[in-house]
């Protein structure tokens, strides 16, 4: 299979260093790299992009070489970015880094004839003096060469400038490319948009240096819908660790992905066949109100992440919104579907003595009266953890409790509340 053709159908390229690119790749077993920032304990859906590109080239034989940035990570790259970053520690990077490869292992084959293997650029870095930086790779940068470069520019003419150590960056990212060129036959760079002017740095610093030729290529940049860049410092962050975006979560922001990515994002997100994809989209045309496409991406980009556990814990959770067993879920899972909700704490101590059910109505605020109240559960419009209750005079209780700290109420399809105890 044509990797090139692979990675077009599906939307991963953006931009391309050299029209050669297509035969180079054709012809060539490759060894391709790309940089991932190790400043955070979980990458996110920012980073998916690339890693399922990589995963696309090793699909098709080529050799992938994930590359995170232990050195350049304590600096901090400028690109995309309107102030400079916070600066991480030796210790934190090295505590990101171990859960960073557990990440893309599940992406990525790190086994067999055509593993992939995690590099550190902290490894080739550390030990070269600043003596040694300025004269084997500083001296082969202009200032006016880096100065023309857009994120550098952008960085200028904003409020808070450019620091030397991000202008700086520029070199570090570019030497990566050489020590890899050298050491590892590694002659083509994948990455973001942003990463344009660094990445044709890199080609430049290896004709310079040793002669070589290289290539490289970019993906476009997953946005939100007011096209606001994807990635942990935005605030906005998708994240790939279960602790910080639950199965459910993740679920969740897939299934809500709009009709006009859901094809994007299939092609993007998923390993689905793009001739299945094609057919998927048309049923999804002529029935849109059913949402198949997003039940399709969303079932297949938790998998690929979460396992069928995952999934199955998902699925499960995305249920009991629409009234399904909440007696199955955990604490932690009830507490993240119901997160938004309105919410009322109550003393534990009243609920194991008993309160009327329309009293909880009225005290939550879900009804004006107790007439209204038991009305409404006489009529069967009331539940209690989803399980629908008709007796107007019915008491809550410890009985009512899920994990001795909780209660859902529902009135209708929709209107939940939760009530905590303390």
């Amino acid at each position: 299979m044509s990797v090139y053709k692979e990675l077009e159908k599906r939307g991963f390229i953006s931009q391309i260093t050299d029209s050669e690119i297509e035969k180079y790749l054709e012809e060539n077993k490759v060894t391709v790299y790309c940089g991932f920032d190790p400043t955070a304990e979980s990458l996110h859906i920012g980073n998916l992009v690339p890693l399922m590109g990589l995963a696309h080239f090793q699909r098709c034989g080529h050799t992938v070489l994930p590359l995170v940035g232990g050195a350049t990570g304590m600096i901090g790259d400028p690109s995309g970015k309107s102030e400079e970053r916070n600066l991480q520690s030796v210790g934190q990077i090295e505590k990101n880094l171990e859960a960073i490869k557990k990440q893309m292992g599940i992406v990525l084959d790190f086994e067999g004839e055509n593993k992939a293997q995690m590099v550190n650029n902290y490894d080739w870095t550390h030990k070269m003096s600043i003596l040694d930086w300025l004269r084997d790779v500083g001296k082969h940068f202009t200032i006016s060469y880096m100065l023309a470069k857009d994120s550098v520019k952008t960085r200028l003419a904003s409020e808070s400038g450019i620091s030397y150590t991000e202008f700086s960056y520029m070199t570090l990212q570019s030497y990566d490319f050489l020590h890899l060129y050298r050491n590892y036959g590694c002659t083509m760079q994948f990455g973001g948009n942003d990463q344009w002017g660094n990445i044709t740095a890199g080609l430049e610093l290896i004709r310079r240096v040793d002669g070589g030729k290289a290539f490289g290529m970019t993906f476009p940049l997953v946005t939100t819908s007011t096209g606001e860049k994807f990635g942990k410092s935005a605030g906005n962050a998708v994240w790939l660790d279960a602790e910080k975006t639950s199965p459910y979560q993740y679920y969740q922001y897939w299934i809500n992905v709009s009709d006009e990515d859901v094809e994007k994002m299939l092609k993007l997100f998923t390993f689905i066949d793009t001739e299945e994809i094609d057919g998927i989209c048309e049923e999804h045309k002529a029935s849109p109100h059913l949402r198949k496409a997003q039940t399709f991406l969303a079932e297949e980009a938790t998998k690929i992440m979460h396992g069928e556990k995952g999934l199955e814990s998902a699925k499960n959770a995305s249920a009991a919104l629409f009234g399904g067993d909440l007696e199955g879920l955990s604490e932690k899972e009830l507490r993240t579907i119901f997160n938004d909700v309105p919410s009322t704490v109550l003393q534990k101590e009243d609920i194991e003595k008993g309160i009327n059910l329309s009293d909880i109505l009225v005290i939550t605020k879900m009804q004006s009266s107790k007439g209204n109240a038991r009305r409404l559960i006489e009529q069967g419009g009331c539940y209690i953890n989803n399980r629908k209750v008709t007796d107007g005079e019915f008491t809550v209780d410890k009985n009512s409790l899920l994990h001795d700290s909780m209660i859902i109420i529902r009135n209708g399809k929709k209107n939940y509340h939760l009530i905590s105890l303390k």
